[in-house]
């Protein structure tokens, strides 16, 4: 790149100097500042400014931004190698920055990061003067933030592309992305993106149980804009009667926390009061009326989310959540999924991968297992190949064989309890569950035949010749409850897992063995034997921008912040 700014007359080529210097003619600099200004920041034009403690070369600047940008802007054209003359914009021999024409700076300006700008505009005024074209501006917003929309139209109103930089979209860079509100055990997802003219929170809500095939609903719950005046405005979206003041504060104690409030609470209320509240929220969160649902459990269970959500009036703390970081060696693509939880309705789940273990994260929850808890965990070391059909419609058949699995994960826990310090037991006992009931009620039952249930030659490891094939017939053994009948028939593979049960207020909570279902890429399902219920997830397949973790360390550390938030 340097070599192409020699040749296009901004360097030190001896060559390209002396078919100029024939042309070149005394000309003052384009600065407007005074003389001993100009001799402060960017030196003598005569100097050579090649040296480390000199100013700025022009031909260091051209090489930075490109060789494109140095060929297009300078005063000769570059064909393979060779200069070819052309009239020049500026000085025909440019020795610093101040010296390129205008045009060219404004090239070199816009690939800045809008950070750094500041600084440049503290150099000189014609910098500062420079640095008030909108097209830099323009590109910032569009680059940095993804702004789609036409900002000449905001111009045209007196708002101009870098008072919208300036002012709406750096100041509140820190709270793009995803959060999970604190909103006791039910948690959520809210995601924060630049939409259009406006900063908007979106909550995000599952679709209506039990069609966990459907897209995901979004919510405004606040937006930023700058529409009215030329500062940033925060208004509350939250209620039926439009938008009105809100405020945002950002945690001065934690980096990734902020919070919302409303200042207008009165614009959530309805004429018709609790009753009529209740109804409008009942049929957006349920898509049905209280008379519809005639199971008295699930009713207490609605009633009481709507009692301890509405209380916040918006007024919510948010957190920071990541996706999970990506791996070639994964079973399928880590991310975001809604399940069924039967009568508590449809949740969010994050699916992520630790080595030889997947795990589902709660990302909304209830009062049984709240949000943040580790809903699933899979061990991926143990394969399960599926017996015929027939014998897979038999609960007793399938029990038996992840049964098996998991007393032999108990007793290779106990014998690794035995020779670990006495703290680890307990630690082994959470993880695992109890089991001592299930023990009890196989050996009356006696021995099993053995026609159902694999060999050892059918477990291995998840890329072994014995693993099951990619498609195998599926069907849920009788008994078995599924908020959702249409689930696939045919599956890729299985394996034991664990999942996280409790009572009422995350009391006595335990885990209970289970078997995972890869059904394909964006589907996946959960039987809890000791429950006999189905849980089928699918896949989020909503574009969620500013949400990668930075690594797999930070993400395993939200992880373990976000258990502690509801434990």
């Amino acid at each position: 790149m340097a070599v192409c700014a020699r040749l296009c007359g901004v360097g030190q080529s001896r060559r390209c100097r002396r078919r100029q210097r024939q042309n070149q003619q005394d000309q003052g600099s384009d600065s407007d500042m005074d003389e001993e200004e100009e001799e402060r920041i960017v030196g003598h034009k005569r100097e050579d400014v090649s040296g480390g403690g000199g100013p700025v070369s022009a031909g260091a600047t051209a090489a930075a931004a490109g060789p494109s940008d140095a060929c297009e802007y300078g005063s000769a054209d570059v064909n393979r190698g060779g200069c070819l003359d052309r009239p020049s914009t500026g000085p025909p021999n440019p020795q610093c920055l101040l010296e390129l024409p205008p045009e060219l700076l404004v090239e070199i300006f816009s690939i800045l990061p809008g950070t750094a700008l500041p600084n440049v505009a503290l150099v000189c005024k014609k910098f500062r003067q420079i640095l008030n074209t909108e097209t830099i501006w323009r590109r910032r917003c569009t680059e940095e933030f993804g702004m789609k929309e036409d900002l000449r139209k905001m111009e045209v109103g007196g708002v101009s592309s870098r008072d919208v930089y300036v002012k709406l979209l750096h100041p509140y860079r820190h709270i793009l992305g995803l959060w999970q509100p604190d909103i006791g055990p039910y948690g959520g997802l809210l995601n924060v993106v630049v939409d259009g003219l406006f900063i908007i929170g979106w909550m995000y809500l599952p679709p209506h149980d039990p069609r966990v095939e459907d897209p995901m609903r979004r919510r405004p719950l606040f937006r930023i804009h700058m529409l009215e005046s030329k500062k940033a405005s925060v208004e509350c979206m939250y209620g039926h009667k439009g938008p009105h003041k809100g405020d945002i504060q950002a945690s001065t104690v934690k980096k990734d926390e902020f919070s919302t409030k409303c200042n207008q609470t009165d614009h959530h209320r309805m004429p018709g009061g609790r009753q009529e509240e209740f109804r409008t929220w009942l049929e957006e969160e349920w898509g049905r009326t209280l008379e519809d649902i005639f199971h008295e459990h699930m009713q207490e269970l609605i009633l009481m989310k709507f009692i301890y959500t509405s209380q916040y009036d918006n007024c919510l703390t948010y957190r920071r959540i990541y996706l999970p970081p990506e791996s070639s060696s994964d079973l399928l693509q880590p991310g975001l999924f809604k399940g069924t939880y039967g009568s508590h309705g449809l949740e969010i789940v994050m699916l992520s991968f630790h080595g030889a273990t997947a795990r589902a994260t709660k990302l909304t929850g209830d009062p049984n297992v709240p949000a943040g808890q580790l809903t699933l965990d899979v061990d991926l070391t143990r394969p399960v190949v599926l017996p015929d059909l027939e014998c897979q419609r038999n609960i007793e058949t399938l029990s038996r064989v992840v049964m098996g699995m998991h007393e032999e994960v108990q007793r290779q826990a106990q014998q690794q309890a035995n020779t670990t310090p006495a703290s680890l037991p307990s630690t082994t006992e959470g993880a695992c569950g109890d089991a001592s009931g299930a023990e009890e009620k196989e050996a009356d039952e006696g021995a099993s035949p053995d026609i159902c249930q694999p060999g050892p030659s059918s477990l291995g490891s998840p890329g072994s010749p014995s693993s099951p094939p990619e498609a195998q017939p599926f069907v849920l053994p009788q008994g078995v409850m599924a908020r959702n009948e249409v689930y696939p028939r045919t599956c890729r593979k299985c394996f034991y897992g664990t999942g996280l049960i409790a009572g009422h207020g995350f009391t006595s909570p335990e885990r209970t063995p289970g078997l995972f279902v890869l059904f394909d890429e964006d589907r996946f399902g959960f039987i809890w034997l000791e429950l006999k219920s189905f849980s089928l997830y699918s896949r989020l397949s909503d574009q969620l921008g500013h949400a990668h973790a930075p690594n797999m360390e930070r993400f395993e550390a939200m992880l373990r912040n976000m258990q502690s938030w509801t434990s």
